[in-house]
């Protein structure tokens, strides 16, 4: 059998996307919050649990993650995912890219505290483009997510000492075993040291309008 001769090739072109606001930005403003949600979800679905903040103190950011599909069967319900184990480099820069149009389409931000939350797979994008964008946000909250491998003290030194950066975590996380907890705990001391704040709460993986009340 004749050997078939498959290449894999790149193209650039211009594209465009959306991304989701709650609220808006007025004189009452005090926070704004750039939010990235996790795998499955779509950004204007994932603001609901920003709702209950109040809105003229909060403006609340949701990026979209860029690959979108079925979430079953039935072809009703639709989710996204920000990577996978797919052209993971090129198709960060890609991601990075959108979220630096974000930031530059709704700055400026400085003018007020800024919050950064990831949750789930969105931690390992919140804070690859927060040390990619050397953005000096007020509170990083790494929520119920997993630190990228290839980050190291370098990166993340200009957060400190003026950064708030909370580490969030559910008791009864299905995903959270002993195992992922020390790994994640090992680069979370080789990244930040002693800065990280630990917010544990009784719930599994979920977002839980309490626990955000108390990053206002």
């Amino acid at each position: 059998m004749k050997e078939v001769d498959i290449k894999e090739n790149v193209v650039v072109y211009q594209a465009c996307s959306t991304y989701s606001t709650l609220n808006s930005l007025g004189p009452e403003t005090k926070t704004v919050w750039i939010v990235f949600h996790g795998i499955g979800y779509l950004s204007r679905y994932f603001l609901k649990y920003f709702k209950a903040l109040p809105a003229k103190e909060n403006y609340v950011i949701a990026p979209q993650a860029p690959s979108k599909y079925y979430l079953n069967d039935t072809y009703t319900h639709v989710g996204a995912s920000w990577l996978t184990k797919e052209n993971t480099i090129s198709e960060l820069k890609n991601v990075l890219n959108y979220l630096d149009q974000i930031l530059e389409q709704e700055s400026p931000i400085n003018n007020y505290q800024v919050n950064v939350l990831g949750f789930s797979q969105g931690v390992s994008v919140a804070l690859r483009w927060v040390c990619h964008s050397r953005l000096k946000c007020d509170k990083l909250i790494l929520y119920a997510g997993g630190i990228p491998n290839e980050l190291k003290p370098e990166d993340t030194a200009f957060l400190m000492p003026d950064t708030e950066i909370s580490l969030v975590f559910g008791k009864q996380d299905a995903f959270l075993t002993v195992e992922r907890m020390v790994a994640e705990e090992k680069k979370i001391e080789h990244l930040f040291g002693g800065q990280v704040k630990r917010v544990g709460f009784e719930g599994g993986h979920e977002i839980r309008p309490e626990v955000l009340n108390q990053f206002i």
